[in-house]
This record gives C-alpha cells, sequence and structure tokens, in this order.
C-alpha cells in the first residue's frame, strides 16, 4: 500500500508541473515528424562540373544522366580541369567530372568526406550503370525500397526513450534534494525498494505513453508499420526503459545538484548513443572500441528493434538482445536501489 501512495504522489507532482506534460506530450511528436525528413545518409544537391573534352555522343548521354539525377546539381560545363578546380576551390562545385579519351576523372572535394565520398560513388554508379545492367543484378532485402525513414525510425524511437526515460527520473530526485522534501522520506519508514520503485513505475507508464505515440505517428504521417509483433517493440521499449530510468536513478543518488546530475547524464547518454551503431555500423569502428557494445544496452535495443521493425524477426530471433538488456536492466535497477543512501 505504501508504494500505491508514493506513485500517486509523484504522477501527481508530474501532472501539477506546468512544463512537463506538454514535453512529453511535444517531445515524440517533434522527434517522430521532423527528425526523419532531416536525418538521413542520403546525399543530395551535388554540385558537379563537367569536362567534356570528347564531346562524343556517349557523353552528351551521360551529361544528361547527370542533369536527370535527384542527387546532382549540374553547376557548369568547364572548358579545362583547371577551370573546374578554381570553382571547387570557391565553394561553387562538389565534384568534377572530365571525359578525356572514353576515359573518366572523378575528382570530389572531400572536405566534407561523407560528402565527397557519396557524391564520387553516385557518380561512378552513373557513369558505369551501361556496364552493370548487363552484368550485374541487385536485390535489397526487406527495406526492398530503400527508405531511409523506415531505417531511422526505430533508431529516433530509441532516442526519444534514453532521453525520456533518462532525464526526466535524475532531475527528479535531484530536484527534491535541491528543495529538501526528500528529507521528509529519509524519516519514514518507506524502504529503499518502495521508493526507487515509485520513481521508476512512473516513468514506465511514460514509456509505454511515448512508444504509442510514436508508432501511431510513424503509421499515419509515414505508412510505416512493424512487419513484425508490436508486443516485441514494447517489450524492448521496456527494458531500454528499465536501463536508462535505472541510470539515471543512479547519477542522481551520487550528483548533489541539478546542474552536475545533468552534465554526468549527458555525457554517458552521448557515448552510449555514438556507442550503438545508431547511425553508423558498429563493425566500422577499432576492436578496442567495438568491444564496447558488448556492455551497451543502447546497441542491442538497435539490433533488435530493427530486426523486429524492418525484418520481421520473432522472439526467437532477438532472444540474446532480449536477456542481455533483462540482465542489464537488472544489474543497474539493484544499483540503483544499493546506491540510495535512506537516512533513519
Amino acid at each position: 500500500m505504501t508504494l500505491k501512495y508514493l506513485i500517486q504522489k509523484e504522477i501527481l507532482q508530474i501532472r501539477r508541473n506546468t512544463f512537463l506534460p506538454k514535453l512529453i506530450i511535444m517531445f515524440p511528436v517533434m522527434i517522430m515528424c521532423v527528425m526523419p525528413w532531416v536525418m538521413q545518409m542520403e546525399v543530395k544537391n551535388i554540385r558537379v562540373d563537367v569536362v567534356d573534352i570528347d564531346r562524343t555522343t556517349e557523353s552528351q548521354r551521360l551529361v544528361h544522366d547527370i542533369e536527370a539525377s535527384r542527387y546532382f546539381i549540374f553547376n557548369a560545363m568547364q572548358p579545362t580541369y583547371q577551370a573546374a578546380m578554381k570553382d571547387i576551390e570557391h565553394g561553387k562545385a562538389d565534384v568534377i567530372l572530365e571525359i578525356r579519351d572514353g576515359k573518366y576523372l572523378i575528382a570530389a572535394n572531400a572536405v566534407n568526406g561523407t560528402k565527397g565520398a557519396m557524391g564520387s560513388a553516385y557518380l561512378s554508379q552513373i557513369t558505369t550503370k551501361d556496364l552493370r545492367n548487363d552484368i550485374v543484378s541487385v536485390l535489397n532485402l526487406y527495406n526492398k525500397g530503400q527508405n531511409y525513414k523506415l531505417f531511422m525510425i526505430p533508431a529516433l524511437l530509441a532516442i526519444v526513450m534514453m532521453l525520456m526515460t533518462g532525464f526526466l527520473p535524475t532531475l527528479n530526485i535531484v530536484g527534491e534534494k535541491e528543495t529538501g522534501t526528500i528529507e521528509q522520506i529519509n524519516v519514514t519508514p518507506v524502504s529503499k525498494w518502495a521508493f526507487i520503485l515509485s520513481k521508476l513505475i512512473p516513468y514506465w507508464i511514460i514509456a509505454l505513453f511515448v512508444v504509442t505515440v510514436c508508432l501511431i505517428l510513424a503509421w499515419l504521417v509515414y505508412g510505416i508499420t512493424p512487419v513484425g509483433s508490436v508486443w516485441l517493440v514494447y517489450l524492448l521499449a521496456m527494458l531500454l526503459a528499465l536501463f536508462f530510468s535505472s541510470l539515471g536513478l543512479i547519477i542522481s543518488n551520487y550528483s548533489s545538484t541539478m546542474q552536475q546530475a545533468i552534465f554526468v547524464m549527458w555525457f554517458f547518454v552521448v557515448c552510449i548513443m555514438l556507442l550503438s551503431g545508431l547511425f553508423t555500423p558498429t563493425r566500422s569502428m577499432p576492436h578496442w572500441a567495438y568491444l564496447s557494445t558488448y556492455v551497451n544496452p543502447m546497441h542491442y535495443f538497435i539490433d533488435a528493434i530493427r530486426t523486429v521493425f524492418i525484418r520481421g524477426g520473432s522472439f526467437r530471433d532477438i532472444a540474446h538482445q532480449v536477456f542481455a538488456l533483462a540482465g542489464i536492466g537488472t544489474v543497474m535497477a539493484c544499483w540503483a536501489v544499493q546506491s540510495y543512501k535512506k537516512n533513519s
């Protein structure tokens, strides 16, 4: 019964906060409606200068293919390679294509490494299109339309869960420390477990609400729904919420001010996110950095939810990730309880 009243207290605190309920609703809405349009690895609007020395029918057809591509902006037809390089140096062009004696030279401005590499790759595909169509057949599995939004929505769901269930519990306890209300709890016979659970359960409920909002928005705005079981998505979300809410409570237990808690939480959140494979494949990391993925719950979550969301995997396909998330979350929850110092 004590736990019930403590949970009611937390829910009342959230409802009486003039800003927090609005944040809980607006944050997932903004993330799901805006971020899939801007957070994508596709590189577009690459400005191209062409130096056509041959001036043959084939070279003219290649120039028209570049003009028709949705990835390129045809900048200019230059008489010499040196003239095209001046456009690169002045920021007017990103890539140069020189056609001489039936051979192609592609030179890219790689100050922005991603733009340079992707621009060169796109242009190489266009120049070798006729040859590749004769000898190569490409079959895209699962995400057949190569819709980057389908790839990013599970990742954005992870970001929403991380920020909502990580920072809110952190700020809750530290806020009570700063206002002095936590001292009233410390002099009561409330157990550590009851107190910590009362801080976790409301945010788990918020996590369920946030996941539901994100799934509904993905369906309404993009027409994207999980290929696999929705219940597996909720299971993974709750396990991730267990970890981040426990991490938030651990940090708050060791922090004395809200500023300190925010900076420490932000440090861990950034490290966990960038080392998880959220945006780039983990196999691209150095081996010493890749070893961190074995204890990174976000890595297990991303791997599992993309398996369910995109590939339609079953519980058997993600059992390893589920058990890893459950184990890490349980350890962190126990640590959260033990790190809370209750004065008698």
